[in-house]
């Protein structure tokens, strides 16, 4: 009974959440970044600055009457007061210059930087992700490290114990052997913590509120080629980067401005229609009048919003040019880092690994024959160790340089 018990309590256990993937991870982040969803707002603003900007003046009505009967007094010979009147007057606006279509042409020109600051904003949230995620994965292979080098010792210890009952070794050697062994135990500890805490962090970017350390990453780290030069990676990120596609919208965005104040600086004119009926003695009268009115440009010409919208272009021009000149500098720097993490990881694999595991496990085999000694063991033991942490750094640097030209490249944001 208590068998069938345990067996329906396994079958009803929630089953392992799956390990998150990168792009998982990614998409999560876009969601749920309170940044880029903030940024995603100023699309929305723009939109609804367009529908203003498509908006036509409306005409104006007056309506206004007259009356002599006030106090007593009457229309009469003996008094030449006027009769009273009503008029009802319009006034419809005619924009000239079109002004309606150089405002749609600037809230179009905002709209399109909206976007592109939402696509800035996604490739920062992007490669926080991608670097949080690295630091994971190398804290799972520091962990894993730990943990063999914890396992190589703990064999020791266990064979050495066996050797001091037989009378083979001496009580100080296992001891030091135990004292290495707590070593790499309190190194596993540190590795345990290192990890829970990149997991924590990863979390904290991909914008989730309940943090777990249950968490599981898939994928190793990664390790494949560019196969772009230096030159077209710069080109590329001239095509792709959504900052420096915000400069060169902003310099069209001013562009149009210039354009709008110039309309503006046209004079508009305004055709008025008025009705008017008259009525005293018994007798009235209707009429009807048509107006037409502009203003006079003697002093205000728009020529300060002109001016203004002149010098927003070279200064649009000059940030486009001192952005440019920067992601060169990114590029060359992200692409220097990868050529030399790629260079320093091809070392470290094909020089350093297989001889440092190959040393410590020949001196392990010969010290559990008794033909090393302890300290020999440790360290090869110890090289190994450090061998195998430095092989771990390179992979994530590695990584983490080739997620770094992604981003300087705008390759992480060239589909969305």
């Amino acid at each position: 009974m208590f068998a069938v018990s345990v067996m329906a309590a396994a079958q009803t256990s929630p089953p392992a959440p799956a390990a998150l993937t990168l792009d998982q991870a990614v998409q999560e982040a876009i969601a749920n970044n309170l940044d880029l969803a903030a940024e995603k707002l100023n699309v929305s603003v723009a939109e609804a600055r367009g529908i203003t900007a498509r908006l036509r003046p409306n005409p104006v009505l007056t309506v206004s009457g007259q009356s002599l009967n006030i106090l007593g007094a009457t229309y009469s010979p003996a008094t030449p007061l006027g009769p009273n009147q009503m008029n009802i007057h319009t006034d419809f606006p005619l924009e000239r210059g079109h002004k309606r279509e150089q405002r749609i042409a600037v809230a179009n020109e905002e709209k399109s930087l909206a976007e592109l600051g939402v696509r800035e904003v996604m490739r920062q949230v992007i490669a926080s992700v991608q670097s949080a995620f690295v630091d994971v994965q190398q804290a799972k292979e520091n962990l894993s490290l730990a943990q063999e080098n914890l396992r190589s010792l703990e064999s020791v210890v266990a064979i050495n114990e066996s050797r001091l009952k037989a009378g083979d070794l001496a009580q100080v050697e296992l001891d030091r052997s135990r004292v290495a062994a707590l070593q790499y135990r309190t190194a596993v500890q540190q590795a345990q913590l290192q990890l829970d805490q990149s997991k924590i962090q990863l979390q904290q970017v991909m914008g989730r509120k309940a943090k777990t350390t249950d968490m599981e990453v898939a994928g190793t780290l990664r390790r494949d080629v560019i196969a772009d030069s230096q030159e077209e990676l710069n080109r590329l990120a001239l095509t792709r980067r959504p900052d420096y596609l915000s400069d060169q919208q902003s310099q069209a965005r001013s562009r149009a401005d210039l354009r709008l104040q110039l309309a503006n600086g046209k004079v508009d004119y305004t055709i008025g229609t008025e009705f008017t009926r008259q009525s005293a003695w018994g007798i009235s009268g209707n009429s009807v009048g048509l107006y037409f009115s502009m203003p006079l440009r003697v002093f205000n010409k728009n020529q300060g919003e002109i001016a203004r919208a002149q010098r927003e272009i070279i200064l649009a021009g000059a940030r486009a040019n001192a952005l440019e000149s920067s992601i060169q500098t990114e590029v060359d720097k992200a692409y220097r880092q990868y050529v030399v993490s790629r260079q320093l990881l091809t070392n470290v694999e094909t020089e350093m690994l297989a001889k440092a595991r190959s040393v410590r496990d020949t001196t392990e085999y010969s010290y559990k024959r008794g033909e090393a000694s302890l300290v020999e063991y440790l360290d090869a033991q110890r090289a190994f160790n450090d061998a195998m942490q430095t092989a771990n750094d390179a992979r994530a640097n590695y990584a983490r340089s080739l997620y770094l030209i992604d981003t300087v490249s705008g390759a992480t944001v060239s589909g969305s």
